[in-house]
């Protein structure tokens, strides 16, 4: 905003000389009516967007040091536990099998099958 030349206020007072033939102060007065509305409103909506932007900005900061903070966490997380690579389904399977060999034909005789996977 700091190229800008006037205010609103200023535009509004401003006066200008009259000479004996020149523009009509009327349509001169209402066209600037309508400059210092426009003027006015883009000064609102610059101000606006300013305010969005810092907002969206410390938004951002703040975003950005909690994926710092997780990925710290994280690390020290893996590095002292082991990665386990079974899955959920593995871990499921398993438990299936041995239900199944330590059970036997117990299970297999059951109605209801649906522990099986």
């Amino acid at each position: 905003m700091e190229n800008v030349n006037f205010t609103p206020k200023e535009i509004l007072q401003k006066q200008f000389r009259q000479k004996m033939r020149g523009y009509d102060p009327d349509d001169v007065d209402s066209f600037l009516d309508n400059v210092i509305k426009d003027y006015d409103t883009f000064v609102k909506e610059n101000q606006r967007l300013q305010e969005e932007n810092e907002r969206l900005l410390a938004k951002v900061d703040e975003l950005t040091k909690q994926v710092q903070v997780g990925g710290a966490q994280r690390q020290t997380s893996t590095t002292s536990q082991p990665v386990s690579s079974a899955t959920n389904m593995d871990i499921l399977k398993r438990l299936s099998n041995l239900e199944r060999h330590v059970f036997g034909s117990q299970l297999d005789n059951d109605p209801n099958e649906s522990h099986r996977l």
